[in-house]
C-alpha cells in the first residue's frame, strides 16, 4: 500500500486537534490589557501544545516521506498515535486552567509519554516492514533521542507531584530536542527528488 491516504488522514486529524485547542482560548469580557493577564497560563499551555503538535506533524511528515510501503499494522499504529495526540487538547485545557496543580501537569505528561510510545511503535513497525538498507534504520540507529524522551516524560510525570513547573520544564526540554527533524532524513528526501 502507498502512504498517501494515511498522510492525508493524519494531516486532517492534526489540523482538527490544533483547531480544537485554539477554540478553547476564551476571549475576556473586558477590553483591557489587564483582562488578558489571567489567560496567560492558558495561552502558555496552548503554545506548548501547539509546538508539540507541530513537532509531531513535522516528524510524521518526514517519516512518511521516506516510507516506501505500509501495511495494516502500520495503519493501526498510526491510529494509535493519533488517539493519544487527540487527547492533547483536553489535557492542555485542564493544565492551562489549573496551571499550578500536580494532577493536570502529570496527566499532560502521561499523554505526551503515551504519544512518544505510540510514535516509537509506529517507527519500529515501519522499519520492520522495509529491508535492511532502509534509510530510517540507519538514521535512528538505537533511537537514543526517542528513548531519552520517554524517560524524561516519565520523570516529568513523577516530578509533577513535587513541582508542576519542573514537570513542565521537562516536557519543554523534550520539545526542544525534537524541534529540528533528523537532517539525514531531509537530505535523503532531497536526493530522491533530484
Amino acid at each position: 500500500m502507498k502512504t498517501n491516504r494515511l498522510e492525508a488522514f493524519s494531516d486532517g486529524v492534526l489540523a482538527i486537534i490544533i483547531t480544537i485547542m485554539v477554540l478553547e482560548l476564551k476571549v475576556p469580557e473586558e477590553v483591557t490589557i489587564e483582562a488578558l493577564l489571567p489567560t496567560i497560563p492558558i495561552f502558555i499551555s496552548y503554545l506548548i501544545s501547539f509546538i508539540y503538535i507541530g513537532i509531531y506533524w513535522n516528524n510524521h511528515h518526514h517519516l512518511f516521506q521516506i516510507t516506501e510501503k505500509i501495511n495494516g499494522k502500520i495503519l493501526w499504529a498510526n491510529l494509535h498515535l493519533l488517539f493519544w495526540l487527540s487527547l492533547i487538547p483536553f489535557t492542555t485545557s485542564w493544565m492551562g486552567e489549573n496551571h499550578a496543580t500536580s494532577a493536570p501537569a502529570a496527566l499532560y505528561g502521561f499523554i505526551l509519554f503515551m504519544s512518544g510510545i505510540a510514535y516509537y511503535i509506529l517507527q519500529n513497525l515501519i522499519i520492520k516492514h522495509h529491508d535492511e538498507d532502509f534509510v530510517l534504520r540507519k538514521v535512528i540507529g538505537k533511537n537514543a533521542k526517542g528513548k531519552i524522551s520517554i524517560v524524561v516524560y516519565a520523570v516529568g510525570i513523577m516530578l509533577a507531584y513535587v513541582s508542576p513547573w519542573v514537570a513542565i520544564a521537562c516536557y519543554i526540554a523534550v520539545a526542544i530536542m525534537w524541534i529540528v527533524p533528523e537532517k539525514h532524513i531531509e537530505n535523503h528526501v532531497k536526493e530522491k527528488e533530484h
